[in-house]
């Protein structure tokens, strides 16, 4: 049986590698500013991909570990300003989260096949697989990448008829 997490962990590194350099473009000015009271910042979203990144990489090896797990929701409006993350410095953030996610990938690589199909649920939404997990991870990664530079990789995350978590 092929492990359907390589493809997943290749989409990551790829994503990961492509959009650091893109990122680091960016200047700390510019992406502490909020396009209107209500949106968050680029750091700000930034700062949302890490609050992902570290739930997703306990979900990921606990339920490989664990097996058919619960694991609560987050309210991710709070944690972004909880932890203020406009204050922090931009090129920090960038290293930060592409470090995190390089290490996901290597993560989600050596996630047995076995695990692909283990049943979490997260939050009030419905059950889902690791796979659909770690999937959904990379396409949740892309769309908000893609609000930070412009429509830059592909992915349905967040068009009509998605279910993201």
């Amino acid at each position: 049986m092929s492990n359907p997490f390589t493809v997943i962990a290749s989409d990551l590194g790829r994503t990961v590698a492509e959009a650091k350099p893109l990122l680091l473009s960016l200047n700390n000015a510019d992406t502490s500013v909020r396009p209107a009271k209500n949106k968050w910042s680029r750091k700000e979203i930034l700062g949302h991909l890490l609050d992902s990144a570290s739930n997703n990489h306990q979900r990921f090896v606990r339920a490989a570990l664990e097996g058919k797990l619960t694991f609560p929701g987050y309210d991710q409006d709070p944690l972004v300003e909880l932890q203020e993350f406009r204050e922090i410095d931009w090129t920090f953030m960038v290293e930060f989260w592409a470090s995190y996610n390089r290490f996901l990938a290597h993560v989600i690589n050596v996630l047995p096949a076995a695990s692909a199909r283990i049943t979490c649920a997260i939050g009030r939404n419905a059950p889902a697989t690791l796979e659909w997990i770690a999937q959904d991870y990379v396409a949740h990664l892309k769309h908000h990448l893609n609000q930070i530079l412009g429509r830059t990789f592909e992915t349905a995350y967040g068009a009509k008829g998605t279910t993201p978590s």
